[in-house]
């Protein structure tokens, strides 16, 4: 049975042990909501865990819900610019941050309007960084209570993640902040690159029965 999951901003490490490990498809018919990483992504810096946000154009009230497909990317301000320097700043001295610069730092100054794409942009990079390549197949409709998939939507929710025990692996920042547990697959990439995709593939999935 395939796995159904949401294309999130450089997704957390647990999601991405999923998308590793499982078969599974993109959810490509929900409704956008608010406090989720479907625009949010979680970073270790020199003050520990720090949240990068996509702003998003968001609809009048008479237009009713929107479709996460259909949400725009909002650049009036300079956000792209601001995380990229965020990462640079937090991970210049990790181990593999200059391996993979050339490979990430593209995706925040090539244009990508669409929320929903630009996520899954993200994601297929990470997976190019990893040597694997990630599946393109989508649902085609939206289901509540899917009979044909595992639902594993909920690993969008922020709140979720936040119980999540993952492996410790070494961090730029451990011996000031601790260990800061799934973040996102760039806190894992920049610090344990070619190892990254066996830690991956041997994360225990046991949160998904919990």
């Amino acid at each position: 049975m395939k796995t159904l999951l949401h294309p999130t901003y450089f997704p957390n490490i647990a999601t991405f042990a999923v998308i590793v490990q499982k078969d599974f498809l993109w959810e490509a018919h929900d409704n956008f909501q608010k406090q989720t990483y479907r625009n949010r992504s979680y970073v270790s810096t020199d003050q520990g865990k720090y949240m990068l946000t996509i702003p998003i154009k968001h609809v009048g009230a008479r237009e009713g819900r929107q479709k996460y497909r259909d949400v725009e990317i909002d650049d009036s301000s300079n956000w792209r610019k601001q995380h990229w320097r965020t990462l640079e700043t937090a991970y210049r001295t990790s181990p593999f941050f200059e391996f993979y610069e050339d490979d990430i730092k593209p995706l925040f100054f090539e244009p990508e309007h669409l929320l929903f794409d630009l996520n899954l942009k993200t994601i297929h990079t990470i997976g190019a960084c990893l040597g694997i390549k990630i599946a393109h197949e989508k649902n085609n409709s939206f289901e509540k209570n899917p009979d044909m998939f595992k639902d594993l939507r909920n690993l969008v929710k922020a709140k979720k993640s936040q119980n999540i025990k993952i492996v410790e692996y070494s961090q730029v920042f451990e011996e000031r902040n601790g260990f800061i547990g799934n973040l996102s697959v760039l806190d894992l990439l920049f610090n344990e690159g070619t190892n990254a995709l066996e830690y991956l593939k041997n994360q225990s999935l046991d949160f998904l029965n919990a």
